[in-house]
């Protein structure tokens, strides 16, 4: 069964669902309109994975902090974290694995805040199931990308339902918006006011990986790498069905963080 397959028989039993939303959503989608949307597909709770990205930027500043000579990768790249370990296996010790990725972090508060219920993280990016499947199998996190919910709507005959101005999230976080572009994480945490400029890398795109890991190597005064994997970052996942260039998905992530 596929996971689309998967959602849309959870969707029929009437299941208590939660959907976690990454920060990406707004290249494809507008802002109260999707929250509405996914309730009209039968989800009982809808949530913002930049509540789960706060937590994740208070534990690599806790890290700093507690190991002021420490040097540190970050890993809630999926991508990133399966390519250090399947090609640079020598550099998985340096991976902040301490700090849970935002999937994590959110689907820990929505385990808290909602018992009972099942978690689906909706989000770009494919290897997140295998995230969810391979490392946190007890989250039990059912992964879609949007091209996948986009299949669900078609299956559920979700064409255009009610718009409602007033809908909301159930559990948000604004200081996190604009994690999904290169440089989200350093931005939004405060890492700049622990650390120097030299002392800190921002690099999305694999084609970069290995010169940022051979830098990271020879360089002894750079101490944090944030680094994701697709050009641009989580903007440009492979989830994603959009025609918008990279600067316009950036600037759609920068209008909802700003003006929501």
């Amino acid at each position: 069964m596929t996971d689309v397959e998967t959602l849309v028989e959870l969707l029929g039993k009437k299941e208590k669902l939660v959907a976690m939303v990454a920060p990406s959503f707004v290249v494809m989608y507008d802002y109260p309109d999707i929250v509405t949307k996914l309730r009209t597909l039968g989800f009982d709770k809808v949530i913002e994975v930049a509540a789960g990205a706060k937590k994740t930027n208070e534990a690599v500043v806790e890290l700093l902090k507690a190991n002021p000579t420490g040097r540190y990768i970050t890993s809630p790249c999926a991508s990133f974290v399966r390519f250090i370990r399947t090609r640079f296996p020598q550099y998985e010790k340096y991976l902040a694995y301490q700090a849970d990725s935002p999937m994590i972090a959110t689907a820990k508060l929505a385990h808290t805040a909602y018992p009972d219920h099942e978690l689906v993280f909706i989000g770009p990016c494919i290897v997140k199931k295998k995230e969810a499947s391979e490392d946190h199998p007890e989250q039990n996190i059912l992964v879609i990308t949007y091209r996948e919910l986009e299949q669900v709507y078609q299956k559920l005959n979700i064409v255009d339902p009610p718009k409602n101005p007033h809908d909301h999230w159930d559990m948000e976080e604004k200081g996190t918006r604009i994690y999904p572009y290169d440089g989200g994480l350093t931005e939004t945490s405060g890492i700049r006011s622990i650390l120097k400029d030299e002392e800190i890398r921002i690099v999305s795109s694999y084609k970069q990986c290995e010169a940022v890991l051979k830098e990271f190597d020879t360089n002894k005064t750079i101490r944090f790498v944030d680094i994701l994997f697709c050009e641009g970052g989580c903007i440009n996942g492979p989830g994603i069905a959009s025609t918008l260039s990279l600067a316009d998905r950036k600037k759609r992530v920068d209008t909802y963080a700003t003006h929501v």
